[in-house]
């Protein structure tokens, strides 16, 4: 399976080279964002930009069922964690 697009399950600087490196492959790329991130450079160098919510983690970057959601929603093929974010939810349990 090729991927096509890609959801970027992160924010800041990570979040901005997972999509540069995208674009370059000629991947599509989705941002999430908290509220409090509506004005990030993440939001602005995606494709496209939804909010997941307010400010909490646990509503917005670390809310994983929410982040598979949007991703079905926007026809995204895949998703890309980031660093530290979905893979932290699990070390918090």
């Amino acid at each position: 399976m090729q991927i096509t697009k890609i959801l970027i399950a992160n924010r800041g600087e990570i979040a901005v080279r997972v999509m540069r490196t995208a674009r370059n492959m000629g991947i599509a790329t989705v941002a999430i964002y908290a509220e409090g991130d509506r004005d990030s450079l993440h939001v602005r160098e995606a494709d496209e930009a939804l909010c997941i919510g307010e400010v909490e983690l646990s509503e917005t970057y670390l809310n994983i069922a929410k982040i598979v959601e949007i991703a079905r929603q926007t026809g995204c093929n895949a998703i890309h964690p980031g660093y530290g974010f979905p893979g932290r939810k699990s070390a918090l349990r």
